[in-house]
């Protein structure tokens, strides 16, 4: 009669090893490796960041050195009327850009409020 031998070791599965599944398992990063590391990854992210804003337009608007009066709003004045004051056409445009030199929410302005208005 022959007799049958089973090794009872069991098989070593591969799966989530990570960098040990070649059997070394003494390869470790030292403090410094893993910074920089992390300098080279947080680098590339820099790289790539500025390459997606640079492709997507960012930057693309030059704007035109403007120069600005100072006004006091006199009682009575509406947004409207200082624009059309200082405008040289277009009143509608002249009124979003005294909004936009102001930061202003809305329309409503007060009287002896001080307002920034492109000059002509």
């Amino acid at each position: 009669m022959s007799a049958v031998v089973f090794n009872a070791i069991a098989p070593q599965s591969s799966v989530n090893q990570g960098f040990y599944a070649s059997g070394n398992p003494s390869l470790r990063l030292t403090r410094r490796a893993r910074l920089a590391r992390t300098l080279v990854v947080a680098s590339l992210a820099v790289v790539m960041a500025a390459g997606l804003a640079a492709q997507s337009g960012a930057g693309d608007r030059v704007v035109a050195a403007t120069s600005y009066a100072t006004v006091v709003v006199p009682a009575g004045a509406t947004l409207w009327s200082v624009a059309s004051a200082y405008s040289d056409g277009d009143i509608q445009a002249m009124v979003e850009a005294i909004r936009e030199a102001n930061n202003l929410p809305g329309y409503d302005i007060a009287a002896g409020a001080r307002l920034r208005v492109p000059s002509k």
